[in-house]
């Protein structure tokens, strides 16, 4: 019984994908019966290593994705457009599709999921978030028991490789991204990446799928690493932390009767030397689960590349094949019915609270000016404002100036805020606010 696949893309992971698929040996026996019916690609003329007649490659991505032979679309072209009008026209005509492509996922999820439940077919995204480690089926299937409380990832390759070098190695970051660029690590535009927008599609898409719900990604609150500085690397250091770019998505503290609240955030973290995450590094992506009542469970791996990505992608690849195999094998007619654990769906829109509401530590470097009073001064600031503060540590510079390093208790944000308005108002006393950075 042989399922053809219409594969939209041959780049870096859709080569991988095709090798996968076309060398079943030491594979899951299922491979066998996956035939590549067509590839879509840019250009015809373009040298390629995959061992396919020149009839199996097209430009004309729509001819695939309505042709009624083929079972299952891949699609990995990435972007918004043409991704989601191809993807929903796959839909519409009875295809099941699997795709790699968190931006489109993180901003279409609503409209995809809801057509593909309406046409009775799968959309599976396994690839989208982590790479090769698998996650987003555990969070469907094997977690499904569990009351999700919070999923704290680093799941930026590129930023973590960055943020590894500089404590491995003291640079700066504007060095380290150019090298990072020069080896391949980190795009000619690093904006996504370095500015937290693809961690925060990728949190928007776990969210949903632990919490059951829409999550709307504009509501995602997103900072990036570019005002990491090569002292803040070793003030953690000498706290007891490393800075991590996070992405967390968890459940407010709510009273009954209320509506249940999310925090949905990326930004750079202090991490405690004795988290799990805290040893994740360069390209290494991890995701941390905690839930009622397994626990707390990590899964860690290579969050990007040819090999993991594509390995992901087959493997939904394989479970659409075994659901239509099994389908077949009973001469089923009439509607599909969805396996409920398999397929995406969404119940409701998950309500975001403002960043202004979330309770977390804070780090901050503060230049000022070395005079009698000023850490007593920077106290009374936060005090003003209920603050309380953990640590706080002065250093002297050589341009005469001091450095406040201060580490606070949980606090609202929205006071906390307010308290560093305080210090930013008063000139004569602060110079600089160097560096705000939020603590696990």
């Amino acid at each position: 019984m042989t399922f053809k696949v219409g594969l939209l893309g041959l780049g870096t992971v859709g080569s991988g994908t095709a090798k996968i698929l076309l060398d079943p040996a030491g594979r899951h026996p299922l491979v066998k019966e996956l035939e590549i019916a067509k590839i879509g690609v840019r250009s015809l003329d373009k040298p390629r290593d995959i061992d396919l007649p020149a009839t199996c490659f097209t430009t004309d991505l729509e001819a695939i994705v309505t042709d009624p032979d083929i079972d299952i679309i891949v699609e990995v072209i990435g972007g918004l457009e043409p991704a989601r009008t191809l993807m929903l026209k796959a839909i519409e005509n009875g295809k099941h599709v699997v795709t790699a492509n968190k931006a489109a996922v993180a901003l279409y999820s609503d409209e995809l999921f809801t057509a593909a439940e309406k046409a009775g077919v799968y959309v599976l995204l396994e690839a989208a978030v982590g790479g090769g480690i698998p996650v987003i089926e555990p969070l469907k299937q094997s977690l499904c028991s569990n009351k999700i409380n919070r999923i704290t990832g680093i799941i930026n390759g590129t930023t973590n490789y960055i943020l590894t070098r500089m404590k491995n190695e003291g640079g700066d970051f504007g060095d380290i991204l150019a090298d990072a660029q020069a080896l391949g690590y980190a795009e000619a535009d690093p904006t996504a990446d370095v500015d937290g927008l693809d961690a925060a599609d990728k949190i928007a898409i776990l969210a949903a799928l632990a919490y059951g719900g829409r999550v709307d990604r504009a509501q995602v609150h997103s900072e990036g690493i570019r005002t990491v500085a090569a002292a803040d690397i070793a003030y953690a250091d000498s706290l007891g932390f490393v800075i991590k770019l996070l992405a967390v998505a968890q459940r407010c503290e709510s009273q009954p009767g209320e509506t249940e609240k999310l925090e949905m955030r990326v930004h750079p973290t202090l991490v405690p030397n004795d988290h799990p995450l805290a040893s994740v590094n360069d390209v290494n992506n991890a995701i941390f689960v905690e839930g009622n009542p397994v626990g707390k469970v990590m899964f860690f791996g290579p969050g990007a590349g040819s090999g993991p990505t594509a390995s992901a992608v087959v493997a939904d690849v394989l479970n659409i094949a075994a659901l239509l195999q099994v389908e077949k094998g009973s001469n089923q007619t009439g509607t599909r019915s969805l396996d409920p654990l398999l397929a995406c769906s969404h119940q409701h829109e998950c309500q975001v609270a403002p960043i202004s509401e979330t309770v977390t530590r804070f780090y901050v470097r503060l230049i000022a000016n070395d005079q009698p009073g000023v850490i007593g001064f920077v106290g009374t600031c936060f005090g003003n404002h209920g603050v309380s503060l953990e640590s706080i540590v002065q250093t002297h510079r050589k341009d005469g100036s001091a450095e406040i390093a201060v580490v606070t208790h949980d606090v609202q944000e929205g006071k906390f805020r307010q308290a560093m308005d305080e210090l930013i108002a008063s000139k004569e006393q602060i110079n600089d606010v160097a560096a705000v950075i939020r603590v696990l």
